[in-house]
């Protein structure tokens, strides 16, 4: 065990008796065949402590319960037979039931006794419906009747009693939301992290930000989510081993009857029982019938589904898994990002819509030692219940007038990113009276928009033009600047995307001299109180520096006309040139330098995946361009969509292929006024 650190210390005084020490429960999962959620469930009976000596005794009561009650390959006659012989044992198994419409009655399957028809009365049934659908674990009395034993096709084994493992207190989430106060954010999601098993002192903050994206469908009603990625990230093991509200189907069929409704019998299915439905291995999953995908798309849609005239609502989340296999770069080279899906499901438009967040799984490293925390962490069973009671709430309010989405959303896209919004705000601040700082917030919807952005990309690589318009933005605030929120897998290091830049920020292509060749650089400006221009970059290069005093003039003498009432003398600006390609001159780049000013002034971006050329002289005039062909071949190959260069470039880029010509929308300009206009977002 490591030392106490300071989380450890503060969970401790505010979370007495809901704490397990995590490498006690990996030690007990791998010796006995429970899941972890039932190991926990015992050692936080009898370990809840982090007094050494406590944690010993109520180690040895742990020990000795799962020794005598958990039933390994190979023992089932040896627990037939104690039950035989003293009438009674008691066992740690899953429970399932089915009713044996010959004789009236129901009969339970116990899977580690090898028993499918141990006598079970309708009462305990009707109290714990759950045992016919997916079933439960449970600590179960056996009894031995040696009476019925004598009897033709008797059932000698008989359920007496059990007892579900989950918590039995309702008021966990109170308690939870107040000892929330005590922790500052980061280390609450330290803690969290830490109570499903995860140490992420190793982790980067994309990684993070992905498990806690885990999080969010045991939190939120009608939550849908799909994790694709390489294997051995542990996707699955949050919804087999965490919760006892969570059900995991492994390959195979989903039927109907078992997911939504059993027509013969009425009997309720998978997703009316469990918070949280997680499809495994999903690209082996059939459906048993041919309108099943279209009984799940409804049922995604509205958490609705029919049963002849009755239409029956269940909140359970839905939670797609599945393995890449290759790296994600050649997966979307050969197809999309849904890919691994089943072919029903695989290009079907419609029913990617309805995802509400696609986590991305490749963010995630592979589970290793250095990975599994030894720290102390929340009990399942407490963790489980405070979630399953946090999707009784909402934190949708915490976004009315402070925060608002660019046109690009759709009302499907709003409503997903503000469910997973919902979802990660509920995961960082379980009590909901609490005021949510702007900084969480924000960081709670640039996750949100990214998940969501990244199932339009793939819509769009499908080819439906509906969902073109993939550039997710917000505003924090009415006077707010607007955001973008990019994909970062659909980037690489060396192109530009066609995403819009912060406000002040510009792509621009330098075009070369006889000493240097063309370059892509990234000009970006901040503004702030104060006057002057100062260049950030140490040394400034010369021809640069030269280029940006003829930017600045300019705006200067012509602000009317740029900007407005806005007087760019009362305001600083900090500008740093960032170079992309051999060159680092930085020469030639006035007209991109004005318009990073004049935008980071009037707090606008400039159209995604744009390029500016062009130097502007002191008194205002456009210097003409030497190899325009060239400039426009370079901005193609650096992923550039449009590219804006001076009216006398025209009829050069006759020269220019028609290949060429078509794969980058070339537009001209007469002078700064006209260049800015043209450059800016509509």
């Amino acid at each position: 065990m490591n030392e106490l650190d300071q989380i450890d210390r503060l969970a401790a005084s505010s979370l007495d008796g809901y704490l397990v020490r995590k490498d006690l429960v990996r030690t007990f999962s791998r010796q006995f065949p429970v899941p972890t959620y039932v190991v926990e469930f015992l050692l936080g009976r009898y370990c809840a402590s982090i007094d050494n000596d406590e944690i010993e005794e109520g180690l040895e009561i742990v020990q000795r319960q799962l020794n005598s009650r958990t039933v390994r390959a190979g023992e089932e006659e040896l627990f037939k037979s104690r039950a035989r012989e003293n009438g009674e044992v008691k066992i740690i198994d899953l429970i399932t039931a089915r009713l044996d419409a010959k004789t009236d009655s129901y009969v339970a399957t116990l899977p580690s006794l090898q028993l499918t028809d141990a006598r079970i009365s309708a009462e305990l049934v009707s109290e714990h419906e759950r045992m016919l659908t997916g079933g439960f674990y449970a600590e179960i009395s056996l009894k031995y009747d040696a009476t019925i034993a004598q009897e033709s096709k008797g059932r000698p084994f008989g359920v007496e009693s059990l007892r579900e493992i989950q918590l039995s207190k309702r008021d966990v989430l109170n308690f939870m939301a107040e000892a929330r106060k005590k922790f500052s954010t980061e280390d609450w999601k330290v803690f969290l992290l830490r109570s499903i098993g995860i140490e992420p002192a190793t982790l980067s903050e994309r990684a993070k930000n992905a498990v806690l994206l885990r999080m969010v469908p045991f939190v939120e009603r009608n939550y849908n989510l799909v994790e694709l990625g390489p294997r051995g990230t542990g996707k699955s093991h949050l919804f087999q081993q965490v919760s006892p509200y969570a059900h995991l189907i492994s390959g195979g069929k989903a039927t109907v009857a078992r997911m939504f409704v059993n027509n013969s019998t009425g009997q309720r299915g998978l997703v009316c029982q469990y918070d949280v439905v997680c499809f495994d291995e999903i690209s082996g999953i059939t459906f048993d019938q041919k309108d099943g995908v279209n009984i799940m798309k409804g049922y995604m849609e509205s958490g609705e589904f029919s049963r002849g005239k009755e239409s029956i609502r269940a909140d359970g989340s839905m939670v797609l898994v599945g393995n890449f296999e290759v790296d994600v770069e050649h997966q979307q080279r050969v197809s999309h990002l849904f890919g691994p899906m089943p072919p029903e499901i695989r290009d079907d438009t419609a029913f990617m819509d309805r995802i509400h967040a696609y986590l991305p799984g490749w963010d995630v490293p592979k589970i290793n030692k250095e990975l599994l925390t030894d720290h102390f962490g929340l009990v399942s069973d407490f963790l489980s219940e405070c979630w399953s009671q946090l999707r009784n709430q909402s934190r949708v309010s915490s976004l009315q007038n402070r925060v608002f989405y660019g046109g690009a959303l759709s009302g499907r896209d709003t409503n997903a990113v503000n469910k997973t919004v919902s979802g990660l705000l509920k995961l960082l601040y379980p009590g909901g009276d609490t005021d949510i700082p702007e900084e969480e917030l924000e960081w709670a919807i640039r996750i949100a928009m990214e998940s969501r952005r990244r199932v339009k990309e793939q819509q769009k690589r499908i080819g439906a033009a509906e969902f073109r318009n993939t550039h997710f933005s917000y505003v924090m605030g009415t006077d707010g600047i607007e955001k973008f929120v990019s994909t970062p897998e659909l980037q690489s290091e060396n192109s530009i995307g066609g995403d819009p830049l912060e406000p002040g920020q510009v792509w621009a292509l330098s075009p070369g001299s006889i000493d240097e060749h063309p370059g892509l650089y990234r000009i970006e400006v901040n503004e702030g109180p104060g006057s002057g221009v100062k260049i950030l970059n140490k040394p400034v290069p010369p021809a640069f520096r030269e280029s940006v005093n003829y930017a600045e003039q300019n705006l200067y003498s012509r602000f009317m006309q740029l900007v407005g009432d806005k007087d760019p003398r009362h305001h600083e600006f900090t500008v740093q040139l960032r170079a992309f390609d051999v060159s680092k001159s930085g020469a030639k780049l006035g007209m991109a330098s004005l318009v990073a000013l004049c935008t980071s002034l009037l707090r606008r971006s400039v159209r995604g995946g744009l390029i500016i050329v062009g130097e502007v002289a002191l008194g205002g005039s456009i210097e003409p361009i030497h190899n325009p062909v060239t400039i426009a071949e370079i901005a193609v190959e650096k992923g550039a969509t449009a590219l804006l260069m001076p009216v006398s470039c025209r009829r050069q880029l006759f020269d220019l292929s028609d290949d060429m010509a078509t794969k980058i929308d070339i537009q001209f300009y007469s002078d700064v006024r006209d260049a800015l206009v043209k450059a800016m977002v509509d």
